[in-house]
């Protein structure tokens, strides 16, 4: 008998460590929408279908104010990350070369910014930073509330990459991570050559 209690216990937490295993997040946000899968699938949004500006602004993981509409006038790629998720690990490398080469590229027309959710602390999203070399700012938003500012687009889980056009409206969403440089980097060239 004593045994039918332990078994209960390992079931329960192979059950919850089969679910975490599914998605590094379970946010919600995106109401019925066909697209959220996040298998790192790409949507883009014509321009004609776009809605507002997304408005989010908070303080950094280093402390610092931060408002997206400071970056207007630029194409804006955000990153949605947590430090302990497997395939935010994993993409981040490649997210720091896309944005080197980019500003490279075409300097001062756009802007990479990332959204840490799920940190209990600041200091260890701060810590994941700095050993993967990311140079570009991170909202610290543990709640995950700045993600109600995207709308019809928050996605559901992370990783998640969305391209901001020049007025900050949403113009393209990864779910899932990005499938490579070449696509996210695609991406913006395409929002950018919009306004040429």
């Amino acid at each position: 008998m004593s045994r039918l209690p332990h078994a209960r216990a390992l079931l329960v937490a192979l059950a919850l460590l089969l679910v975490s295993a599914a998605g590094c997040s379970d946010v919600e946000g995106t109401g019925d929408l066909e697209y959220v899968s996040g298998d790192g699938r790409v949507v883009q949004v014509a321009p004609d279908n776009r809605q507002d500006p997304v408005a989010i602004s908070g303080t950094t993981i280093q402390g610092d104010p931060l408002d997206l509409a400071d970056y207007r006038g630029r194409v804006v790629v955000i990153n949605v990350w947590w430090s302990l998720c497997g395939p935010c690990i994993k993409e981040m490398p490649m997210l720091v070369e896309a944005e080197a080469e980019l500003a490279e590229e075409v300097p001062d027309q756009t802007a990479f910014v990332g959204i840490n959710i799920r940190d209990n602390a600041p200091e260890n999203a701060a810590s994941f930073e700095r050993d993967r070399n990311v140079d570009y700012p991170s909202l610290y938003d543990p709640g995950s509330e700045t993600l109600l500012e995207l709308g019809d687009y928050a996605p559901p889980s992370m990783p998640a990459t969305l391209v901001l056009d020049a007025e900050g409206r949403v113009a393209a969403l990864i779910n899932g991570p990005v499938p490579s440089k070449a696509t996210l980097k695609g991406l913006v060239s395409d929002t950018l050559a919009e306004d040429a």
